[in-house]
């Protein structure tokens, strides 16, 4: 197998909205190559655009593993715990992924978790207020 033909041809899948064929094509890539940050990330985003956010997790934490500056893998990892409803862990991966890079929407990603993290504790204290 050509690799970097499946990877360009995994990224054209990609890019035309078609996350879970890049996703088969780059499964054996990552398997045959995996330490290969590029299509370990670009596994991840297919993963998380089509969904399958245990696979995002996954790859996510791999890629924070190898590289644990890689403010991109903190913030996706932070929006893929955010969209799976993990809310409180999804906080300090997004904290981080700001603290290393400061983007806009790692910041508008950042302040909506918290606020919904917010908005969940005061719901927590009004229904022990009210038992």
């Amino acid at each position: 197998m050509d690799l970097l033909a499946e990877y360009r041809r995994a990224t054209m899948y990609f890019e035309t909205g078609d996350p879970l064929g890049a996703a088969r094509l780059l499964e054996p890539i990552v398997e045959a190559e995996p330490h290969n940050a590029s299509v370990r990330q670009l596994l991840a985003r297919s993963y998380f655009m089509s969904a399958q956010l245990k696979g995002a997790e996954k790859q996510l934490r791999a890629l924070i593993e190898l590289d644990p500056t890689d403010h991109y893998a903190h913030h996706v990892l932070g929006r893929t715990l955010e969209r799976g409803g993990r809310l409180t862990e999804a906080l300090p991966y997004l904290r981080l992924a700001l603290a290393m890079h400061h983007r806009p929407e790692y910041e508008d990603a950042l302040r909506r978790v918290e606020g919904l993290v917010n908005i969940h504790e005061r719901a927590d204290r009004r229904a022990s207020e009210t038992n």
